[in-house]
């Protein structure tokens, strides 16, 4: 009779490990795996047991892993990639079907690329079907079911929505290039219909400081390119501001402005596990999103450069048309 079969690699015992490498901690693998400490600890114990050799090593105060466990750390994540393409193979009620999403151009650009790869890791059997359109467009296409569910400009006057981000609205110049002293505030804008236009105008009008549109475009990536130009002033969100652009506050003559917000619709009767599954893609995208704050070295009289966003390398604008 030939050799016993050696015991098969325990499936549990990988997922932690790999929650290890991810977390770089025990104490904090433990939390994503739903398991104590101790637990981890054995778990970690009777993996090295199994495969006969040092898989972590001190590292101060923490643990990193051995060239071993560098080598193992590429079979676990194959195996438990294959793991979960296996049971939802077998899975009953595994979502098919078509999504049809909706989103402002510039949201396609920036969040888009993450919500895609998080989704079809889930749920590879769902085609997504997407709709780039301005937020009022797109709340017209939700009324008529065209859509299943749209990230939109929270606007409860006009559309219903779930608030998902709040964060300030900021006038922004290009660092680069000067205004015109004595001269209207020139603008780039979205459509007459777009929210940040009517906020940045009225509140324009509320200090009595004249203002003359210059360009109008649905499209935040032809406003941003007037305002790195040097041609126009704009309002973007905090988390859009890129190198190159100075804020204007109310030391240069612009009034504060109130935050904007980005709000989720749902088409009624959509299928809860869908709707779910792609709502908390959607806002773990957003989430790691970081607040920006100005270098606190600048002087007032200098230019505030601001960082790239966290985890966001797709584009640098943020929707609001």
């Amino acid at each position: 009779m030939g050799a016993v079969m050696s015991a098969p690699l325990d499936i549990d015992q990988l997922q932690t490990f790999v929650a290890i490498a991810d977390t770089g901690s025990f104490t904090r693998a433990a939390e994503r795996v739903f398991k104590t400490q101790s637990a981890v600890s054995m778990q970690m114990r009777r993996l090295e047991e199994r495969i006969g050799k040092q898989l972590f090593m001190k590292d101060g105060r923490g643990n990193r892993l051995t060239a071993e466990g560098e080598r193992l750390l590429n079979y676990a994540r194959r195996m438990m990639r294959l793991n979960n393409e296996a049971i939802a193979a077998f899975d009953d009620n595994r979502l098919e079907g078509t999504l049809r999403i909706g989103t402002p151009d510039d949201y396609a650009d920036r969040y888009m690329p993450e919500i895609i790869m998080r989704f079809a890791k889930t749920h590879p059997n769902v085609e997504l079907y997407i709709v780039c359109e301005p937020s009022v467009d797109l709340a017209e296409k939700m009324g008529k079911g065209e859509l299943d569910i749209a990230l939109v400009t929270h606007n409860p006057r006009q559309r219903q929505s779930d608030v998902v981000r709040t964060e300030p609205l900021c006038w922004v110049m290009s660092a680069n290039h000067p205004l015109p002293e004595n001269a209207p505030v020139p603008l780039a804008v979205g459509r007459r219909d777009c929210q940040w236009r009517q906020i940045a105008c009225a509140a324009l009008d509320s200090v009595g400081r004249d203002y003359q549109v210059l360009f109008t475009s649905w499209s935040s990536t032809v406003v941003a390119a007037a305002v790195m130009a040097g041609m126009a002033v704009s309002v973007l969100p905090e988390s859009a501001l890129r190198p190159g652009m100075k804020v204007l506050t109310q030391a240069d003559g612009f009034p504060p402005l109130a935050p904007v917000q980005i709000g989720i619709m749902r088409r009624p009767g959509l299928s809860p596990s869908l709707s779910n599954a792609i709502t908390s893609h959607i806002t773990a995208c957003l989430d790691n999103i970081t607040p920006l704050t100005a270098n606190d070295d600048l002087t007032e009289t200098e230019v505030k450069v601001f960082p790239r966003i966290q985890r966001l390398r797709q584009s640098n604008i943020l929707p609001g048309w």
